[in-house]
């Protein structure tokens, strides 16, 4: 069990915490006004074409209307501006993470379901349990802090190795040797995508080392340092491809995928921020001189250490 636990809930920096906050939550602004924006229409179309999904089901969310999701987006809003300063964290937090909960689901009601936004809702929903976090608490270690980022992690990975299972589930290893990437980059042509689709045993191999790859995913969660760094390289590098390629990104997972990282570190360097050290040409010698003049209090006083070395020289 303490192995379990060690590995469930490790002791980890607060400051992780933040900055996830301070990057998932603006994120989730850019999603529902760019990326997700299909549920202010469906709240315009005929009740009849809506299928709600088990979740909603379950949590009795009602169909959508005309007023009812431009209400949730203001909620969402609102909520992911409160919780991305920090402020809040578990109200604003919990709203939001209800909130897009009820947004994606909708989405997903009339059409597939894009699986690139479960590691989001699961972090949505994780990070509140936390409580206040700052950047600067680098030294301050919490386990409810690392039981957070390690469900952010776990979600990010299952979005990789159930990926994997359902290509098993419906085409059986003979996937990896069929025409799923050709047909999509024949229907999607942009970039170098038509000469890759023009090479079978290319789009072949990829294929190959794209199931590979997702059915090792579940290493991410015990790899470390330049192990861990190329790994996360590696999968950058995939979306990045299939969004040059494809012109489909992975956004939402890709944000999750920040939660391996040390952001922790980020902390010193934005307390020493570059351009707080610019400093005009002798700003420092006018600056002692100041500190050097002596006070109203201080007149008979024995002069200091520093003042008695400066008088001798």
């Amino acid at each position: 069990m303490n192995a379990v636990e060690r590995f469930l809930s490790p002791p980890l920096p607060l400051a992780r915490v933040a900055w996830l906050r301070h990057v998932i939550y603006p994120f989730v602004l850019l999603d529902v006004l760019w990326i997700v924006t299909d549920p202010v229409p469906h709240g315009d179309v005929p009740a009849s074409l809506y299928r709600g999904l088990v979740v909603r089901d379950l949590l009795h969310l009602p169909a959508p209307s005309h007023l009812y999701v431009r209400v949730l987006l203001g909620v969402i809003v609102v909520s992911a501006l409160v919780a991305a300063t920090g402020r809040l964290p578990r109200l604003a937090g919990w709203v939001c993470a209800v909130g897009m909960l009820d947004w994606v689901s909708n989405a997903f009601a009339y059409s597939k379901v894009d699986h690139d936004h479960f590691a989001l809702i699961v972090a949505l929903f994780v990070l509140p349990t936390v409580g206040r976090a700052r950047v600067s608490d680098v030294d301050v270690r919490s386990q409810a802090a690392g039981w957070a980022i390690r469900m952010v992690q776990i979600g990010a990975v299952c979005i990789y190795f159930l990926s994997a299972s359902a290509k098993m589930r419906f085409g059986g290893w003979g996937w990896a040797n069929g025409a799923t990437l050709i047909w999509a980059l024949t229907r999607r042509p942009n970039g170098i995508g038509p000469w890759v689709g023009s090479q079978p045993a290319l789009t072949h191999a990829l294929q190959w080392v794209v199931l590979v790859a997702e059915f090792c995913s579940p290493i991410l969660l015990w790899l470390r340092g330049r192990a861990l760094y190329g790994a996360l390289l590696f999968w950058g590098g995939f979306h990045l491809s299939t969004y040059l390629m494809l012109k489909i990104h992975f956004l939402p997972l890709v944000v999750c995928l920040l939660s391996f990282l040390p952001l922790e570190r980020l902390a010193p360097w934005w307390a020493t921020r570059p351009w707080d050290r610019v400093r005009r040409p002798g700003s420092a010698t006018r600056s002692v001189r100041r500190s050097a003049r002596p006070r109203p209090g201080d007149r008979g006083r024995p002069p200091a250490a520093s003042e008695e070395l400066s008088s001798a020289r």
